[in-house]
């Protein structure tokens, strides 16, 4: 049976075969700025688009549902909306990858259309995990014709291409900036995927499903709807023996990127890279959806998309390695024990000294009866596979155990890249100082910022997974994740070092967001009393 539906403004003819609005969206008509971030759990709100005026996430709602329906995309939006909203986005800083954002400009267009609107409640529909929500809100406030949001930076004109500096510093690869990300137009490895590309995913059994559409290779798969546990979280590594004034565990935290990982290759060409406007938080360094591109491309003898869902993000990315640490404050000796990863215990000591000098240079290192000393163990661990690539894995630990050393809070330097320091106030408001060389654009550097102060409070606060007694992940769902909301973000007063006097020109640009993701989880975790386990379940505002 056919279904006939008017998308952005033009009449589409769709057979019924129990097929989902995104399918049509994306498959059928090839409308890229409609994003599958969770497909089809609802969860993402990067799929979202009006239908008739009314945001509605499409990879649950089946087609037949949107017959004689006007379905509007951020594409069929009137121009001069369309602009306004992605320029308020771009200046505010609300859009680092954009796979999310045309999603939420949809939610936020209707939103603004309310007599007493409510972004903040709004964005409960969706997740961004770059940016922090802040950005959004300023964005929603120039965009809605509010007042300008006194914490972004009155300028005129800007330079994109400085901006794109300043995100390649802090995200670690090459990155758009621009009020057309936010529309949806990063240039993502399946959305410029070519016509008619066979779609491989896996298939449950250590090989891969194809098919003529994204449906029928998961159909082929057998994929099974991922759900969240009912079990609580553990904590796989237990502590050091000993009698210790501070201890602290971690579990397994996911970097929790939107875009699953995708490439797709045509027979005896170079596969789609999987970072197409973001480093992915060094989620997806090694992800396997390249080479597999290249030899399904080869053995088929025709292009080949290749897609991991939610699902296989979830049980196969990689995971910040668990620890369990223990703290003598008398002795000032730190012992700690990490699932065994390559590369990890230099991290370790790198971020744990890094903390201790900041603390000697600014006086402020506790006394004790000998010099600060970090022990390192690591243990085998079954679980989903950890690495040190996702955001200052290692490093950020080090620091925050290094931390307990202090008697104040002091800024600390990353390698290679800037200092920031992060106190917060009594009513739970975050300051946050940076020293990042030259600023090259604050708009992009405040947005970096503060999405890495909102990833540490999620992390200290919120996120872990269960994994079972066999190592399987068991929460396959992007909510399972405990990623911060929009509503749960504390104020943030935001500043830039000063130079040292007038007339000294800033230090060469410097990355300083995984800084600041550091000392944040470092501040949060002592002004929240260094409870012994993380997340810790306790709001932030």
């Amino acid at each position: 049976m056919a279904v006939t539906l008017h998308v952005d403004g033009r009449p589409v003819k769709v057979v019924d075969d129990s097929t989902t609005l995104l399918a049509v969206l994306r498959d059928e008509l090839a409308i890229r700025s409609v994003k599958d971030g969770c497909s089809p759990q609802g969860q993402c709100g990067c799929c979202t688009v009006l239908v008739d005026g009314v945001p509605r996430v499409a990879c649950v709602t089946p087609v037949r549902r949107i017959a004689g329906r006007q379905v509007t995309t951020v594409d069929g939006l009137a121009p001069e909306i369309a602009a306004r909203w992605a320029e308020a986005f771009a200046t505010a800083g609300a859009s680092q990858c954009g796979f999310c954002s045309p999603g939420i400009i949809l939610r936020l267009v209707a939103e603004a259309e309310k007599a007493v609107p409510n972004p903040a409640q709004a964005l409960l529909a969706h997740l961004c995990r770059c940016t922090g929500w802040l950005p959004i809100l300023d964005a929603f406030a120039l965009a809605a014709g509010a007042e300008r949001p006194v914490s972004l930076p009155a300028r005129t004109g800007r330079d994109l291409a400085a901006a794109a500096r300043r995100a390649e510093l802090e995200g670690h690869v090459p990155q758009r900036v621009g009020p057309e990300v936010a529309l949806g137009r990063g240039g993502f490895a399946d959305d410029r995927a070519p016509s008619g590309a066979l779609v491989a995913v896996p298939d449950g059994s250590g090989g891969w499903a194809l098919g003529a559409t994204l449906a029928q290779a998961r159909s082929a798969a057998g994929k099974v709807q991922g759900r969240r546990t009912t079990v609580a979280a553990s904590h796989p590594i237990e502590l050091p023996a000993g009698q210790w004034d501070v201890v602290l565990q971690t579990s397994w935290v996911d970097p929790a990127y939107l875009e699953p990982d995708a490439s797709w290759c045509v027979p005896g060409g170079s596969p789609a890279g999987t970072l197409g406007n973001g480093g992915a938080f060094g989620g997806k360094l090694a992800s396997p959806v390249t080479q597999q591109a290249r030899l399904l491309a080869a053995s088929t003898g025709q292009p080949v998309r290749v897609l991991w869902s939610r699902e296989d993000v979830a049980a196969k990315g990689p995971k910040r390695p668990p620890i369990a640490a223990g703290v003598d404050l008398s002795t000032r000796q730190v012992v700690v024990r990490a699932a065994r990863t390559d590369g990890l215990a230099l991290r370790l000591q790198a971020g744990f000294n890094a903390a201790i000098e900041a603390a000697e240079a600014a006086g402020a290192l506790r006394a004790g009866s000998g010099p600060p000393e970090l022990v390192i163990e690591e243990v085998d661990v079954v679980g989903p596979p950890t690495s040190v690539q996702p955001r200052a894995a290692g490093w950020a630990e080090g620091v925050v155990l290094g931390s307990v050393l202090w008697e104040r809070a002091v800024p600390v330097a990353q390698p290679g890249g800037g200092a920031a320091s992060v106190t917060i106030g009594p009513d739970g408001t975050v300051q946050v100082e940076v020293d990042p060389g030259e600023v090259l654009d604050e708009a992009v550097l405040r947005s970096y910022c503060i999405g890495a102060l909102h990833m540490a409070a999620s992390w200290v606060s919120a996120e872990c997974l269960t994994v079972s007694a066999e190592g399987i992940v068991q929460d396959l769902t992007v909510r399972s994740l405990g990623v911060l909301r929009a509503v749960d973000m504390p104020p943030v007063q935001w500043s830039v070092r000063p130079a040292a006097s007038a007339g000294v020109a800033p230090a060469a640009p410097m990355a300083v967001s995984d800084a600041v993701f550091a000392v944040t989880a470092a501040a949060l975790w002592a002004a929240q009393g260094n409870p012994p386990s993380w997340p810790t379940h306790r709001p932030l505002r």
